[in-house]
């Protein structure tokens, strides 16, 4: 018998046909807590949205409203190998084909055909500002043309091994994109300067800069955002290595200098530098 009640006290707990009470509540009862849920998620979903909407008035979609930005560049090198570090032999060609076709790659961009047809011929030797006027933006901004004509011998036009055939190849290098830089002050451009470290530095022979002097132009400045400019053309600088000693491990350090950019602190060493290993092996 206890039995049997306890059965009937579990059925009338789910369902009480004398009540009409389902898990102890009428329907009306049911009713009201299910609109106070569905009031309730309603409200925080619109206090979530609503919360979004206003920080997305305070964005911008050219420009980012608050950016950690670096006072030093970083730079980096085209081709990079593994782990900046350049090795081939020049009598087996599989070795070396690898960093011309890297290099293929990256400046396929810069063909001159491509760079007159998206982008604008600056004036040389100044920044190349465009402001908004007022509330009207002025998007999107006009890119200059930076042709990889002007990386001469570095260019893989004359030279379509870019030197690596020979021993005396072509390593390329760029700054990295910072949002407003202006890196130069009484229109000194920034140009890269490289030599080997210490234990290295009679083994590394002559350099060639392309452009002349290894500069940046600063008709590449300031750069305005990915959205902004659209068809933006990283300027570039190319060392072409003369005559590095073979078989030989060479550290080779690249900087950039400028009197407006300030060289790498105790917390980055490496900001506004790149060190990267180049061996050339030969038979000979």
């Amino acid at each position: 018998m206890a039995k049997n009640d306890k059965k009937n006290e579990w059925k009338e707990f789910f369902w009480n046909p004398r009540t009409r009470e389902f898990c102890g509540r009428t329907a009306s009862s049911w009713g009201l807590i299910l609109l106070f849920y569905l009031a309730f998620y309603i409200f925080l979903a619109a206090l979530f949205v609503l919360t979004m909407y206003v920080m997305l008035q305070t964005l911008d979609d050219h420009r980012p409203t608050y950016q950690d930005r670096l006072s030093t560049p970083g730079m980096m090198i085209r081709p990079k190998g593994e782990q900046l570090e350049i090795v081939y032999s020049l009598e087996y060609t599989e070795t070396w084909e690898r960093y011309v076709q890297a290099l293929n790659n990256f400046m396929s961009p810069y063909n001159d055909s491509v760079q007159a047809q998206k982008n604008y011929e600056c004036k040389p030797d100044q920044y190349f500002i465009q402001e908004d006027s007022g509330i009207l933006k002025n998007f999107p901004k006009r890119s200059c043309q930076f042709k990889r004509s002007i990386l001469e011998n570095c260019s893989g036009i004359t030279d379509r091994y870019y030197g690596y055939n020979e021993g005396k190849p072509c390593i390329i290098i760029k700054l990295n994109r910072v949002i407003g830089l202006l890196p130069a002050r009484d229109r000194q451009p920034p140009y890269v300067t490289c030599g080997a470290k210490a234990d290295d530095s009679d083994k590394l022979g002559a350099l060639a800069y392309f452009p002349p002097n290894g500069t940046f132009n600063l008709m590449y400045y300031p750069y305005y955002g990915k959205k902004a400019q659209v068809n933006y053309s990283q300027p570039l600088v190319a060392i072409k290595f003369l005559n590095i000693t073979m078989n030989e491990d060479v550290n080779v350090e690249c900087r950039i200098n400028a009197n407006n950019i300030p060289e790498g602190s105790e917390r980055d060493k490496y900001a506004g530098r790149i060190s990267f290993k180049l061996r050339i092996n030969s038979l000979n």
